[in-house]
């Protein structure tokens, strides 16, 4: 079992330690409120656990020169981002740097058991590859609410059978190592929070837009996740009350408007229709559309195409509207599977968001696309189970 910090005083210093990386005594005492001798006292403690070791001598800033303390280099943490359509896994270090990334495609829909087989044949062959020998913790995230001090899927709306299943005790007993759970976007939030767009932003909204639509939600930089992990779960706010059908048994959501299955279907349409050349040659060719045929389209320039993403962007910017005019966030990051759909997409929610929240809420709000891609959900489940590590037993 991996040794936890002792107190607030440490767990401080260790994750200034992962997020700063080595770091000398003296240039650790200018971040924490702690007294010269106090803060030798608990480095020397972390030191004695194995949490941190020496790292050489640093530089001199006159008189002698401190000594480089690090996160111990040993340490490994399993990043599990489970989608509706694939699933991803990664090793990081304790810096939180990716030394492994495996990925491939998984329908969600097979159920917990089928799933998890995958996950852990992944994480084998991460072992194998020689990233690590071991997990010191993993974090998991799964596309549907989550309630979170369980590690349990509640009631997940493209997730039959996940309901109440126990992820977080199940994993923990088959990797051998603490599990924490959380909706998926919540962890890519996190992602870029911690090495994305987002390191110096301490209030924004992370809005994947992909299969589902769903926003992650961070104020004064923590995770806001709702009384029983359902915040965020815009996808399901409706846009037109005599619109399609859509999976959680609602009519008209943004979802169903604009998620991944409803691009296809739309974009299907076109092309069975004759409303679209370049869409109906696609489908021809292969027997079936993707996200990809529609933006590979669009950029051939076919206007039915382009149209598709227009109103699809202008009906998620209507949300995103109303949650700037609610929330007032310092940024906003758009990240998931049809960010593929480029500039197009980004572009039209941008147009709508500022065209319908108020000018306040708007004269400064960056809303950009999310630096991290596919990486964004493990990295934030390292991050997750870090900062669970790094906080006192």
């Amino acid at each position: 079992m991996t040794a936890r910090p002792a107190n607030v005083h440490q767990a401080t210093l260790l994750r200034l330690l992962r997020d700063l990386g080595p770091q000398s005594r003296v240039a650790l005492g200018d971040r924490v409120e702690l007294s010269r001798s106090k803060l030798a006292v608990e480095i020397d403690r972390l030191l004695e656990t194995g949490l941190v070791v020496q790292d050489g001598l640093a530089a001199s800033r006159g008189g002698r020169r401190s000594h480089n303390v690090r996160i111990a280099p040993s340490l490994r943490f399993l990043g599990v981002d489970i989608g509706a359509t694939s699933v991803d896994a990664a090793v990081t270090n304790a810096e939180l740097e990716v030394l492994g990334h495996l990925s491939e495609p998984l329908d969600v829909r097979e159920g917990p058991v089928a799933v998890f087989e995958r996950v852990l044949a992944l994480a084998a062959k991460l072992r194998e590859a020689g990233v690590a020998e071991h997990f010191d913790g993993a974090g998991i995230g799964v596309p549907g609410p989550v309630r979170f001090p369980e590690g349990v899927p509640v009631a997940p709306p493209i997730m039959p059978g996940w309901d109440g299943f126990p992820v977080r005790e199940a994993l923990s007993q088959e990797l051998g190592c603490p599990v924490l759970v959380d909706n998926d976007v919540n962890l890519m939030a996190l992602g870029e929070q911690q090495a994305g767009v987002a390191r110096s932003v301490r209030d924004f909204l992370w809005v994947k837009v992909g299969t589902g639509i769903g926003c992650g939600i961070v104020v004064g930089g923590e995770v806001h996740r709702g009384v029983t992990g359902s915040a965020g779960d815009i996808g399901h706010i409706q846009v037109d009350p005599d619109g399609p059908p859509c999976a959680c048994g609602n009519i008209g959501c943004l979802e169903a408007h604009f998620g991944g299955n409803a691009l296809v279907r739309d974009a299907t349409a076109l092309a069975e229709g004759g409303r679209s050349a370049e869409l109906a040659g696609r489908l021809e060719a292969t027997g079936r559309l993707t996200a990809e045929d529609v933006s590979a389209a669009a950029g051939a320039g076919d206007a039915a195409a382009l149209e598709l993403i227009r109103r699809g962007g202008s009906r998620t910017g209507q949300v995103i509207a109303g949650l700037v005019s609610f929330f007032n966030p310092g940024l906003v990051v758009i990240g998931g599977g049809l960010t593929g759909l480029g500039h197009t997409l980004l572009a039209s929610i941008r147009t709508q968001v500022y065209r319908q929240s108020l000018p306040l809420a708007t004269g400064n709000l960056p809303i950009v696309l999310g630096e991290l891609g596919q990486v964004a959900g493990v990295v934030g489940a390292t991050r997750l189970i870090s900062d669970h590590i790094f906080s006192p037993a």
